[in-house]
Formats: structure tokens, C-alpha cells, sequence
């Protein structure tokens, strides 16, 4: 058992508690990741809102880090190894087999339950249970226990704090574009907000050579941001009929849209703006609904569907994103705010208020 200092949520409305916790050695099929960086994602936070999830928890679900110990049933994972975290998955479920981990039928209990699967806590402080495996790794703290499927190898030459939020929001918003819409250059593209995973999706358009690439959004520091890496057009929804305003950039309509929102009203919006044969993708977490014009779904062939981590199978597409990383072509970098690690509350804070894209918290 080792101890290592973690940031608890023991209330929805409170600022996070800094804590020593117990964390248990790792067992035979268990990583222990030394966390040398944490991504804060918009999920953390609807989690830590959550009056259902059982407190104490211990959140954080964008680690990268160098492993500590390896338990005696992991193979090609080796103390002293860079590593990214990402998400569980079963690895034999139907979905899982046919290369669509996303969606794996054990995900929910995979990634959301704060225990091992005989019930027994990993995490404890005070003498408590604190529910952790928050996508496999609760990586808001100095050490996250982990698991092979979630635990990506990297180059050592791989900047840490840049390479955290590959696992989940870079990983969600470019593998929107590159696995799900996969635009050509002559089409067109626009995402409905900008933050971390949108901002991912401008890069991900750019760095495959979209020629029309529009942003909707409310900040104009993040509209300004988005121009410099790479967008053609950003709107203000305050200021345009976004509708229109997309259907005359683009000829018509769009052809290939993401909204990284869940706002039924901005869905609604990206929807309409479709052009024939065009095809929205939704990744936003939002609980409204929107009315579907069936007739004009059929007439002018537009899909819409969700999809969760940019249909990614994580080992073969975090290494495509550090390739381009490293190349220069996804200047992931340009979205990351550092923050030490006891600053966390300050860091949502700028999140919430769009002083930051995407805040990093740094454990050394």
C-alpha cells in the first residue's frame, strides 16, 4: 500500500478536499502510474455535480504518467514506461470484438463504479472506502491504480502534460472528425463549441486538410483561438442566425457538422444546417430533446448520430494522435493551461469562466 496525496470530492457543491489517501498495491492484473499530469474534462465535473455518485470519490479521467509497478498478468507494460489514460473496456463483449471498445457492454460498470469487481475498495482515507476507478484510473491524485486495456505505452520524448488529455477530450474531438465524419478536403466542417474536445476537432480538420472549417461559439478568446490554428469562419450565435449563416459560407449547407454541447436547441440548429447527404455527430452530454423532421431527414438524406471517445480503439489511435503531436500537426499544446496540482479549483474556475481551453494540473 502506498500513500499519495489525492483531490476528493466529498460533496457536489463543495471545492475539491485535499487528502492523503491509501492507495492498495496493485494486484496481479493492476498498474501503478505515478501521475506526472491530469487533464481537467467537462465529465469531472458533471460527475462531481452528481447529488447519486457515492462519496468520498476520487475523479480524474486524463492521466498520463510513468508506471510504478506492474502486477504479475500484465504483459508489454514495464516499470519506468510513459503511459497515457484512457478508458475501460471488457475486451470480449460483441462490441469490444468487432473493434467498437466505446460502446463495450460492461463500459458503464467499467468506468463508472468506485470498487473492484469483488466489491473490495482500491482507494481509502481516513480508514474509509473512497470510490475511485473513475474510467479506470481516478487519476486526480499523486498515484492511480490501472489496468493494461486503459494504460497506452508512449515515447519518453512525449511532453506529459501536453500528451494527458490525448485519452479523452483530444481523443473524442479529432477521433470524431478522423474515425466517424472523416471529411475530405473539398467538404466542409463546423463544430458547435469550443473547448476542449471542439478545439481538438479544429485541429483534427486541419491537420487532414478540411478547406471550409467553421466554429460556433459564445467566447471570442476561443473564437480568436480557433481562427489562429486554423478555422476558416467562427460565429457568434449572439450575433447571427447561425443557420444561415453556415448555409451561405458552405453553398447550401454543411456537409459534415459535430456538436460538442448537448444543447437541444444548438443540435436543433446544427441539424438544420445540414446539406443534403450531410451528417451531424453528437458527443455533447445533454438530457434534452430535439424534434427530428422526419420528412426532411428523408428527403434530403442527413444522419445524426452520438458517439462516445471518437469511436477510437485507444492503442491504435493515441499513438496516430502523438505522431501528429510530435509532428507538429495537432498543436495540442496551443489548448493547455498548466495548473500545480493544489490549484485545481482555480483551474475549473477559468475552465467554466473560458479563460482556459483545456487546464492541465502538474503533480511535480
Amino acid at each position: 500500500m502506498v500513500t499519495a496525496r489525492a483531490l476528493v470530492s466529498r460533496d457536489p457543491l463543495s471545492p475539491f478536499s485535499i487528502e492523503s489517501v491509501q492507495i492498495d498495491d496493485p494486484r496481479s492484473d493492476e498498474i501503478l502510474v505515478r501521475m506526472r499530469a491530469t487533464g481537467i474534462c467537462h465529465t469531472d465535473l458533471v460527475a462531481r455535480a452528481a447529488g447519486s455518485r457515492t462519496r468520498p470519490v476520487l475523479l480524474g479521467h486524463e492521466g498520463a504518467g510513468v508506471v510504478e509497478t506492474v502486477g504479475s498478468r500484465v504483459t508489454g507494460i514495464r516499470p519506468g514506461d510513459h503511459v497515457v489514460l484512457t478508458y475501460r473496456r471488457c475486451g470480449t463483449c460483441a462490441n469490444c470484438a468487432q473493434g467498437r471498445p466505446a460502446y463495450c457492454h460492461r463500459g458503464g460498470v467499467l468506468n463508472q463504479f468506485g470498487t473492484r469487481a469483488d466489491g473490495s475498495p482500491r482507494v481509502t482515507s481516513g480508514g474509509g472506502p473512497v470510490a475511485d476507478g473513475f474510467f479506470g484510473q481516478s487519476s486526480f491524485a499523486e498515484m492511480a491504480l490501472t489496468t493494461q486495456d486503459n494504460t497506452i505505452v508512449v515515447d519518453r520524448d512525449v511532453d506529459l502534460a501536453v500528451a494527458a488529455p490525448l485519452g479523452c477530450s483530444v481523443q473524442t474531438g479529432a477521433g470524431a472528425v478522423m474515425n466517424v465524419l472523416r471529411p475530405e478536403p473539398s467538404d466542409s466542417f463546423v463544430v458547435h463549441g469550443a473547448g476542449g474536445v471542439g478545439m481538438a476537432a479544429v485541429l483534427a480538420a486541419v491537420a487532414t486538410g478540411v478547406g471550409t472549417i467553421c466554429v460556433v461559439e459564445t467566447s471570442g478568446a476561443r473564437r480568436a483561438l480557433a481562427l489562429d490554428l486554423g478555422a476558416t469562419h467562427v460565429f457568434d450565435p449572439a450575433d447571427v442566425d447561425v443557420v444561415e449563416a453556415l448555409r451561405d459560407v458552405t453553398g447550401g449547407g454543411v456537409t459534415h457538422a459535430l456538436d460538442t454541447t448537448g444543447v437541444a436547441d444548438v443540435v436543433a440548429d446544427a441539424i438544420a444546417a445540414l446539406g443534403i447527404g450531410g451528417t451531424l455527430v453528437t458527443v455533447g452530454l445533454g438530457k434534452g430533446t430535439v424534434r427530428l423532421d422526419l420528412l426532411d431527414t428523408v428527403i434530403t438524406g442527413k444522419t445524426v448520430r452520438g458517439c462516445l471517445e471518437g469511436d477510437s480503439i485507444p492503442e491504435q489511435f493515441v499513438p496516430v494522435l502523438t505522431a501528429l503531436l510530435r509532428d507538429g500537426r495537432l498543436p495540442v499544446d496551443r489548448l493547455v493551461s498548466s495548473y500545480h496540482w493544489r490549484d485545481i479549483d482555480a483551474a475549473v474556475d477559468d475552465h467554466r469562466d473560458g479563460k482556459t481551453v483545456k487546464p492541465v494540473l502538474l503533480w511535480e
